[in-house]
């Protein structure tokens, strides 16, 4: 049986990855980031990230677990890949506005540029190591037993 402040971390973590998951999911549905097929991409995620955690609060499967520590590492190169495309599409807006701009002038202006925000996509990264941490040693992973719920 796990220590109960193991137990209480467990669920705070838990806790901070679903508000930041909700957060987030709505934050992209109210800003319109669904005109392609990239910016889909969070929005699935997040989507498959609730469900298997619905499925793990409704039956605790071991492949479940397998698959949302799958997702996570997803979540990580989605927020990889979308703070490179982030960063891109500043880029060349910036070089429209300013052709002569290069070097460390060009990178602090795509970098400081607010639409699209290009770090923004950071939080991905972070909301897939706290799912990666709330699996962490996870009762439900480390032995067969069912009966053991946290």
């Amino acid at each position: 049986m796990a220590h109960p402040a193991v137990v209480v971390l467990r669920r705070s973590i838990l806790a901070v990855f679903l508000l930041g998951v909700v957060g987030s999911f709505a934050e992209l549905l109210l800003i319109g980031h669904d005109e392609d097929v990239p910016q889909f991409v969070p929005l699935v995620l997040f989507g498959l990230a609730l469900g298997l955690l619905a499925v793990l609060a409704a039956t605790g499967a071991r492949p479940a677990f397998l698959a949302f520590r799958a997702t996570m590492v997803l979540f990580m190169a989605a927020g990889l890949l979308g703070s490179w495309l982030h960063f891109q599409a500043n880029r060349e807006f910036q070089l429209e506005v300013d052709p002569s701009l290069a070097g460390w002038a060009l990178l602090a202006e795509s970098l400081q540029a607010k639409s699209p925000p290009a770090l923004a996509p950071g939080v991905m990264v972070q909301l897939g190591l706290l799912g990666l941490a709330w699996t962490f040693r996870h009762p439900r992973l480390e032995s067969r037993d069912l009966s053991t719920r946290s």
